[in-house]
């Protein structure tokens, strides 16, 4: 059973923490997008259609980045912790790309599927 290094640590701290403000950023571009649009706009009645369309879309895009957020803060929380990093059904090391990719991930590609 391997664990990571600390140089793997250290580099996995480093991308969460160039993710996370990547997703600040997403995330306040999201909240401007989903502002409501007031009725006296005269944008037109198609207009106001895709507008209401796009907001849905945009909603849909913010929540999913708060949840990514969510969840590479999660596992920032986890780094202290002795099995961070080991699956949890085959105690094999868990690759640093797949947590990147799904920070909640407690289990290897192997285990998972």
């Amino acid at each position: 059973m391997s664990h990571w290094s600390k140089e793997e640590i250290a580099v996995f701290h480093q991308r969460v923490t160039a993710k996370l403000a990547l997703l600040e950023e997403r995330i306040e571009e999201y909240r401007e997008l989903t502002k409501p649009i007031p009725p006296e706009n005269a944008i037109g009645r198609v207009s106001r259609m895709d507008a209401i369309n796009n907001r849905s879309i945009n909603e849909a895009a913010l929540r999913t980045a708060e949840k990514q957020k969510a969840d590479l803060l999660r596992a920032m929380e986890r780094l202290n912790d002795d099995k961070f990093g080991l699956c949890h059904a085959c105690g094999e090391t868990i690759p640093i790309g797949r947590i990147l990719l799904v920070p909640g991930a407690t289990r290897c590609v192997k285990c998972s599927g």
